[in-house]
């Protein structure tokens, strides 16, 4: 099975910079996609940026121009760094990567992001 494990959140002031990790493990040469999504407090979770094995293929408007995702398909990891943050990036913030072969789906636990003063 195929394990997603996130870190690299915390609290920030606004302004400030972070950067999110995602390392899969359990299953080798098996991820295709993967993707940054969020989901603040009563809302529905949003995607944030996604990346195939080769190219970006998408960021959401809202953090166009401040977000920059990353990976690095030997280690298996996907990586998203996030610049002059606002109060309204505060969310809990999960990676996806789906299957390079077969139909499936993985998520990470989630890592908590809280931009305030």
């Amino acid at each position: 099975q195929v394990q997603l494990v996130e870190s690299g959140g915390g609290l920030v002031h606004p302004g400030g910079s972070l950067s999110l990790s995602c390392a899969a493990s359990g299953s080798n040469f098996n991820i295709g996609a993967m993707g940054w999504y969020r989901q603040a407090p009563g809302k529905q979770r949003e995607l944030v940026a996604t990346i195939t094995r080769d190219e970006i293929t998408g960021y959401a408007d809202s953090v166009k121009g401040r977000f920059t995702i990353s990976r690095d398909n030997a280690k298996n990891m996907v990586f998203l760094q996030m610049n002059s943050l606002k109060p309204e990036d505060t969310a809990v913030y999960y990676c996806k990567a789906v299957g390079r072969y077969l139909h499936v789906t993985y998520w990470g636990q989630g890592t908590q992001v809280t931009v305030s003063s």
